[in-house]
């Protein structure tokens, strides 16, 4: 618990970090979309609609906070199966991700096009 607050607490700095930093490259936001497609929609839904996990469309996630989310993305949440995903992705990775999936991925690139 105590971990988990203290990950809290650096959040806005991270979201000050990230935020100064470029968006991700070309091939990083692909790479980025296909994990988010394959990873977190193997739990997530294939469509992200829900699964063991639950929706991550707009409407179910648009009223959290950018920080909340790259939280989650970053230090994933204790006592279910979301792992932290800080090994592998950055934080203004993490706040691209939480970006995109509040406005919706319908503007994404298929899988054949990022692939």
């Amino acid at each position: 618990m105590a971990r988990r607050l203290a990950g809290l607490a650096l959040v806005p700095l991270i979201l000050a970090v990230a935020a100064a930093h470029a968006e991700p490259s070309a091939e990083r936001r692909d790479e980025l979309l296909y994990r988010l497609r394959q990873d977190c929609g193997s739990c997530h839904g294939m469509t992200l609609k829900g699964g063991l996990g639950p929706s991550l469309l707009p409407d179910a996630i648009g009223w959290r906070s950018d920080a909340a989310l790259v939280d989650i993305i970053l230090n994933g949440v204790p006592g279910t199966p979301m792992p932290p995903w800080a090994f592998e992705i950055a934080p203004d990775e993490a706040l691209w991700l939480a970006r995109r999936l509040k406005a919706g991925l319908a503007d994404a690139p298929s899988l054949s096009e990022t692939r």
